[in-house]
């Protein structure tokens, strides 16, 4: 039968209204992942000869280090780590505080109790809201934003509150706007720094006012960190738990995937504050049975040779400059990111004498459809366009003919902006 069929049936009706209910998987909207896979499809039959370039690519484009595979391939093989781990195993969490320790200065954090593993960060977003929300609660998110925490608040019941991400004020939520009723009801804070998409990153001062202002409206913070440690140009890995009373308030998601090339591996943690982090571990261990025990060996190596992330954070780096320099040249006013692998513009009004975008959402699509140069739209506050530096290129020389093979299907047209 088909999925038509089926949906005349009782398993129709019986679907849970958090997910639609018994009008799950008939709503007609194309959503914007949705949308950009099927330009690409189309642009790739309207022009199979020309090179698709995928800017949009939100994961690494190499593989792990060869130190991490040899080490997974050492340990996969021992019958000791054959079995189930749960909750993780002290050398992960051990190998975890000092990476904290060593990458971001944060001192006294207690692997036993202050450090759980997590099957990559999007899983611990999941989980976490069933330490905290009840119906009616409140989770504060920001937009743009990744939006797994707010989803899970929902199907808890619930309810969202989010904050814009303004360049004005360097895309970093303004809490003062928060109104003081969400404010005094709210459970969660999310946070993702540097930001994804806008690239952004926090600052000592900005974590230090989150602090006080969890510590006045006895909010949880949860600090989503996976690009932590991709920084550039002299910048310091920032984490939030370095800043004073942190860990009073809340907890730090780090994950393997971005840092370390480790996506498909799906191993994180969190850290912090040990009543979260014994909640969290709790419902963990509610919802699945631990990472591979090797794959935890594995990323521990990974996390006791940070000179690994140090030259993934040069490669991109080295991309950022290209890309924002090819833009720049085109009209776009493109800001290198301190940190993240992402570069978010805003879109142009349109093309001088053609065509209009009225939105993020039209200007990629023109660029899928007209120029075969994949981006993700945003239009959550205001019109942007995300590109990424994970695009396919084999060397540094494979780099600079992307970057060039852009500004070249870009220049025939003029952008208004």
């Amino acid at each position: 039968m088909s999925i038509e069929q089926y949906q005349e049936t009782f398993i129709q009706t019986n679907f849970a209204d958090r997910i639609g209910g018994a009008n799950y998987g008939k709503d007609t909207a194309i959503y914007k992942f949705e949308k950009i896979k099927r330009a690409k499809a189309s642009a790739k039959q309207d022009f199979p000869n020309i090179e698709l370039i995928d800017m949009g690519v939100g994961e690494p484009d190499e593989m792990a280090d060869e130190g991490i595979v040899a080490r997974l391939a050492i340990e996969a093989a021992k019958e000791e780590n054959r079995g189930y781990s749960d909750n993780g195993i002290p050398e992960f969490k051990a190998a975890a505080a000092a990476y904290l320790k060593d990458v971001f200065r944060v001192e006294g954090i207690d692997p036993v109790n202050e450090v759980v593993h997590s099957i990559g960060s999007k899983p611990a977003l999941a989980m976490l809201p069933s330490c905290f929300i009840n119906p009616g609660d409140i989770t504060i998110m920001t937009v743009p934003g990744y939006p797994v925490l707010g989803t899970h608040t929902k199907y808890l019941g619930g309810q969202v509150y989010t904050v814009e991400l303004k360049r004005e004020n360097n895309f970093l939520p303004d809490l003062n706007s928060i109104p003081e009723d969400i404010a005094r009801k709210a459970k969660l804070l999310y946070l993702n720094y540097p930001n994804n998409p806008t690239g952004a990153s926090a600052t000592p001062e900005f974590f230090s006012a989150v602090v006080d202002w969890a510590k006045k409206y006895n909010v949880v913070v949860i600090h989503d960190a996976p690009y932590a440690a991709l920084t550039y140009d002299g910048v310091k890995p920032l984490s939030f738990l370095s800043v004073p009373g942190a860990k009073d308030v809340g907890v730090e998601l780090h994950s393997l995937s971005k840092s370390y090339n480790m996506t498909g591996w799906r191993i994180g943690f969190v850290a912090g504050n040990p009543l979260v982090v014994k909640a969290f571990s709790d419902v963990k261990d509610n919802n699945d049975s631990g990472q591979f025990i090797a794959i935890q060996k594995a990323a521990a190596y990974g996390l006791e040779h940070p000179e690994i992330t140090e030259a993934i954070a040069a490669k991109y780096s080295r991309r950022h400059n290209m890309l924002v320099d090819a833009l720049n040249s085109l009209g776009f006013k493109a800001e290198k990111p301190k940190g993240s692998f992402f570069l978010y513009v805003a879109a142009p009004k349109g093309v001088k004498g053609g065509r209009r975008f009225e939105s993020g959402e039209d200007f990629s699509q023109f660029l899928i459809r007209e120029k075969l140069i994949s981006t993700v739209p945003w239009d959550d506050a205001g019109p942007f366009v995300r590109f990424s530096v994970t695009f396919i290129a084999k060397g540094e020389e494979d780099e600079k003919r992307v970057i060039s093979e852009i500004q070249r299907r870009l220049s025939d047209v003029e952008f208004e902006f």
